[in-house]
């Protein structure tokens, strides 16, 4: 196994979420434009489509290698939104309060990572060294 395919491998363990996420939105239409009334996005069917956009496209940038960097923030800020909009453990009492505060930190873990992607890329787009 070459380094370039350990790194594209890696790049599509950090998009699986988003793209599962977009495909099932996709497919299952009715259960996205329930999640987007859920957390109080209206009007849901618009945003429903944005997200699902969002998602595939963003990932598909990623592991093309084709804008890397944007889909990388893309990603990175989508996350940090959703986030903070689903995930908020403060707000909630035990046993609640764990579950959500593990995955809002574990969120908070794939925008760095995405903020490493994008920074990568970037910097080797600028001939810089990517080991800074």
């Amino acid at each position: 196994m070459g380094a370039a395919f350990v790194r594209w491998l890696a790049l599509l363990c950090l998009c699986a979420a988003y793209l599962q996420g977009g495909l099932v939105k996709a497919f299952d239409f009715p259960g996205a434009v329930a999640e987007m009334t859920h957390f109080g996005m209206l009007p849901a069917a618009p945003f429903a489509v944005l997200v699902i956009v969002l998602e595939l496209a963003a990932s598909m940038m990623i592991l093309t290698g084709i804008g890397r960097w944007l889909g990388a923030l893309s990603l990175a800020g989508f996350t940090l939104l959703a986030t903070f909009m689903a995930n908020r453990f403060w707000e909630m009492v035990p046993p609640e309060r764990f579950g959500a505060a593990n995955s809002f930190f574990e969120h908070i873990g794939l925008c760095g990572g995405f903020l490493l992607v994008a920074w990568y890329d970037l910097n080797a787009r600028m001939g810089g060294q990517a080991h800074e």
